[in-house]
């Protein structure tokens, strides 16, 4: 199965895919979506290009597990990217994902900017992936 992954910000979204049977994802790109509009015509255009069979969204919850305002609005944001799209929308937890892009950048040597969110979106595809059977 192929998958989108989506790291929605307020002003841009990291965008990767990945599959479950070599259970990779790899960075693909960061859209500009400073508003909804901007992004359901760039999850279009995603779901042309990379044909996924399912996206996977990262929700943002508490250190402490707990759902807040954030991760109450990448529900909502989840329902209508699912309505849109016609295809399965999961969502993933993403506490700590922006941390561990930052540290695969400083690895590499680049420093960090606006590829930070592609490589979180890849991070978030990573743990679904590694969470399912």
């Amino acid at each position: 199965m192929r998958y989108l992954s989506l790291d929605l910000g307020t002003k841009r979204t990291g965008v990767a895919v990945g599959d479950d049977e070599t259970g990779t994802a790899l960075p693909v790109s960061v859209v500009e979506t400073p508003d909804e509009d901007r992004l359901m015509r760039a999850v279009t255009g995603l779901l042309v290009e990379h044909g996924p069979d399912a996206i996977v969204i990262g929700l943002p919850l508490n250190m402490d597990g707990t759902e807040g305002k954030p991760a109450e609005a990448a529900r909502a944001m989840a329902e209508r990217i699912a309505a849109h799209a016609s295809i399965p929308v999961h969502v993933q937890d993403e506490r700590l994902t922006s941390d561990a892009a930052r540290r695969r950048l400083a690895e590499t040597g680049s420093t960090r900017g606006r590829r930070d969110d592609a490589i979180a979106a890849a991070i978030i595809l990573e743990e679904f992936l590694g969470g399912r059977p």
